[in-house]
């Protein structure tokens, strides 16, 4: 198994909010097409070419995605299911081989994992955002981070095992997979569409605020999660929406990441550098790098400096919960520093 160096998700970091509205009429656009009727003059999928799985429940496992559905599809979907990336192009012969052994295996694990193809030569944003300097790439995401990685075409056999070591770090962080999560949906009485049910299980309030937040109204979600922690202010999951948030509309405001990672390089003292490039770690999926950068911060400087710093560090960490494995480590390297 091979790892890419420096991975990095730079230049991904806006295919989120700032794609939202697209990607809303782009999910709308393939809910129609499913439609009864809807479909009828779509062309079938080849092989080796998304879709993999035919009929039933199992298509839901194996997706397309686009720069516009990145940020819903794979960063947000791989903190309930471990997300399975699979960079390809049409060219490429080894991903013809590769491509329908990773359908074959979505099929079988049945919402155990996701199947998410991207196609380099249509999206090449997201192929220069996962450094894929050679195809097949497949990369593993969980809980928004990259786990595991490995290059060119495999047998059967070793993706199998690979996948296995994937699904146990997914359990150790107490990831069910969208199976397990529609059959908990069941066992409680709803009905097992996932995350819209999730959302129509929320209180008002906090579901006027996830809408808001998939519709990248960030300010109208930041202001209903405010008034209810007034209310409130032990809701946990709107303490970490609220978080999230506020790291999105700093960053939708943020023009280059890649200008912004030369200024904090060339520029470690520079105390607002830091935390705009630990805001586009963040978005990114890089939160031990966020919170390392952040601790340095705090170490390197004292008074008002350092508690900045340390409220944008605290800040970040309402995003994750307690127990995080990057959080926990996180949390007592901030202690020794501080006392």
């Amino acid at each position: 198994m091979q790892q890419p160096r420096d991975f990095s998700l730079y230049g991904a970091v806006d295919l989120g909010a700032r794609q939202a509205a697209a990607q809303r009429r782009q999910q709308a656009a393939r809910a129609a097409a499913s439609a009864p009727g809807g479909a009828d003059d779509a062309p079938a999928s080849a092989p080796g070419q998304g879709g993999g799985a035919s009929g039933g429940d199992a298509a839901a496992y194996i997706i397309d995605v686009t720069e516009e559905t990145f940020n819903q599809d794979v960063a947000l979907r791989s903190r309930t299911v471990p997300v399975i990336v699979d960079l390809w192009a049409d060219w490429c012969g080894p991903c013809k081989q590769l491509s329908p052994v990773l359908e074959k295996l979505a099929s079988e694990a049945n919402g155990a994992w996701v199947l998410a193809k991207i196609d380099v030569d249509a999206n090449p944003r997201l192929a220069q955002a996962f450094q894929a300097q050679s195809i097949p790439m497949v990369v593993a995401i969980i809980a928004g981070q990259m786990v595991d990685a490995f290059l060119g075409a495999m047998p059967e056999s070793q993706v199998r095992q690979w996948l296995a070591q994937i699904l146990s770090v997914a359990d150790q962080l107490g990831l069910a997979g969208a199976a397990g999560a529609a059959a908990a949906a069941a066992a409680d009485g709803g009905a097992p569409d996932g995350d819209d049910e999730e959302v129509d299980d929320l209180p008002p309030h906090l579901r006027d605020a996830r809408d808001a937040m998939e519709n990248g109204e960030f300010d109208t979600a930041a202001a209903l999660l405010e008034k209810t922690l007034a209310e409130v202010p032990a809701d946990g999951l709107a303490k970490s929406w609220l978080a999230q948030v506020n790291v999105m509309r700093r960053v939708s405001g943020y023009d280059d990441a890649q200008a912004i990672a030369r200024e904090a390089d060339e520029r470690p003292d520079d105390l607002d550098a830091q935390i705009k490039i630990a805001d586009l770690e963040i978005a990114s999926g890089r939160a031990e790098e966020a919170f390392d950068r952040l601790l340095g911060v705090i170490k390197r400087t004292s008074g008002e400096e350092r508690n900045k710093a340390r409220l944008h560090l605290l800040e970040l960490f309402e995003i994750f919960p307690p127990g995080d494995p990057a959080v926990k480590p996180a949390r007592q390297r901030l202690s020794s520093l501080l006392f």
